[in-house]
């Protein structure tokens, strides 16, 4: 499956256009590669999705064929980690 239909249809993000947009921005690597969006993801591959604000490392469990529920969508997917990265404008501020 690519990793663009894996990150919409898993929930982790929304809109496979947004997933699509992640992944030619360079914030989506896959075994520590940059992914495009057509890359095939497959069980024990190890992705990180990189916001600006926020960075999620999961491993793949499970790549279904054609759409899945809200509850079997959080078990394609463990979380390794998942951190909210400090914005060093809102932290020069507060001091």
């Amino acid at each position: 499956m690519r990793v663009d239909l894996f990150l919409k249809r898993s929930r982790i993000i929304k809109q496979r256009d947004a997933a699509k947009k992640a992944c030619d921005r360079g914030m989506v690597t896959i075994s520590g590669r940059s992914a495009k969006p057509g890359h095939q993801v497959a069980a024990k591959d190890v992705v990180v999705v990189a916001w600006p604000d926020r960075r999620l490392e999961f491993e793949v469990l499970d790549v279904p064929e054609g759409n899945v529920s809200k509850d079997r969508a959080q078990s394609m997917y463990h979380v390794l980690s998942d951190e909210r990265l400090s914005d060093d404008v809102s932290d020069s501020e507060s001091r």
